[in-house]
């Protein structure tokens, strides 16, 4: 419970700095690492928070965040880092984005968190002790008709750059399934399949950081990560699928085959 209970204070901490400046941020806050892939102020800010925290506290382990900081991640244990989930989201005004943090051993990982803070909701999971939100214990969803799910799902900074853009999949699930959603933060996403709220998501080019901490929660909600193939690659594999066990597998046939060539490097 130690490594949990030290990612719940920090993820918190972070995210009242994130409420504290949503709404408030100037055009000079604002900056691209692409033509679409928004940076602030905010994201790095918190980041230097978040990892300064673990330094102190465990000053032996990896740390491997979305931003800038990538030390030691060839070590036994590594933290990943998402400062601010769904940052196009927050600096619009929108009000889905979240702080997620994960802790792996071996690249397994072993506590998560996720914290919504206009929301208030703190998702959370460790290894074998299941999922909770705000204390509550949740599950996924029971649905059984595919027809009848609400999936979730992303389009990557790079769509206009590759054939792989996940609309092809969009265009051929809309038509199957009750409904899809598009949040703007997959960690958010994966918490709210956790939850019962979505019954699967995909996507494609998301970043170990952006899964690590969902996709443990979504596994102790009872419910099933792998990437496309059907295989446990979703880490690094840049694609992963989520699920209750009753529609997973018919979420991933759906799906077009992901190649084996794009694949997130830690150097």
């Amino acid at each position: 419970m130690v490594l949990l209970n030290f990612a719940v204070d920090v993820a918190k901490e972070a995210g009242e700095i994130l409420l504290k400046r949503f709404g408030n941020l100037k055009s000079s806050d604002i900056d691209y690492k692409g033509r679409w892939n928004v940076v602030t102020t905010v994201d790095t800010e918190v980041e230097r928070l978040i990892v300064k925290r673990i330094e102190k506290e465990f000053p032996n382990d990896g740390i491997l965040a979305e931003e800038n900081a990538r030390k030691r991640t060839d070590a036994e244990r590594v933290w990943l880092v998402d400062p601010l989930d769904g940052t196009v989201n927050y600096a619009h005004g929108l009000p889905f984005f979240c702080v997620s943090i994960a802790v792996a051993k071996g690249w397994k990982m072993e506590a998560g968190v996720v914290y919504s803070p206009c929301t208030d909701e703190l998702f959370y999971a460790e290894r074998g002790g299941g999922a909770f939100l705000n204390k509550r214990r949740i599950n996924v969803s029971s649905t059984s008709d595919f027809s009848k799910s609400l999936l979730a799902t992303g389009f990557a900074y790079v769509r206009n750059e590759t054939e792989h853009n996940n609309l092809a999949n969009f265009n051929r699930l809309n038509l199957k399934v009750e409904g899809i959603r598009r949040l703007g933060s997959a960690a958010i996403d994966l918490c709210y399949v956790a939850a019962g709220r979505f019954d699967g998501f995909w996507e494609l080019f998301l970043s170990p950081w952006d899964v690590a901490a969902g996709s443990l929660i979504v596994e102790e909600a009872g419910g099933i990560v792998t990437d496309i193939a059907g295989g446990d690659d979703y880490l690094f594999g840049f694609n992963i699928v989520a699920g209750n066990e009753k529609i997973h597998d018919e979420l991933r046939r759906n799906l077009e085959p992901f190649p084996e060539r794009f694949r997130f490097k830690l150097s």
